[in-house]
């Protein structure tokens, strides 16, 4: 086993992402109406900062940084996902206005996995704490007998 997220070589479960490579796009997702908790309602968000200081961090790397209204972690904002197509996602969330080059560091590890996990190893201390989530391809899901 490489880590605690990445399944074993033996493992009886297929590869996560498929034919997963290495290099595999990324897409960073920040909500942008994201506040934590005891902001006030002033816009801009801080949401809106992470979304640009991610953005720019982004802005040499092969990583994609997008948007969105409400990622419905309202409780452990400011939040964010990462994505990679055909993989599990990824969503966390404590992050802080000024968390973007640790979104592109995790965004970068995610792409490079030729198991289709994030290695827990190398994740920013920002992306091991803010762990909210990881969410299954519909691939990867299993019938109840």
């Amino acid at each position: 086993m490489t880590d605690g997220f990445s399944r074993q070589a033996d493992s009886p479960f297929p590869p996560v992402c498929g034919t997963a490579e290495a290099g595999g796009a990324v897409t960073i997702v920040v909500c942008s109406s994201c506040r934590r908790p005891g902001d006030g309602e002033a816009l801009p968000r801080p949401g809106s900062a992470l979304a640009r200081n991610t953005a720019e961090a982004a802005r040499d790397a092969d990583v994609r940084v997008r948007q969105v209204a409400c990622l419905g972690n309202c409780r452990r904002g400011l939040s964010a996902a990462i994505l990679r197509e055909g993989c599990w996602s990824y969503v966390f969330g404590g992050l802080a206005p000024h968390s973007g080059p640790d979104l592109v560091a995790g965004a970068r590890l995610f792409a490079e996995s030729h198991d289709g996990f994030m290695p827990f190893r190398g994740r920013p201390e920002a992306l091991k704490r803010g762990l909210v989530a990881r969410i299954p391809t519909l691939d990867s899901l299993k019938e109840i007998p």
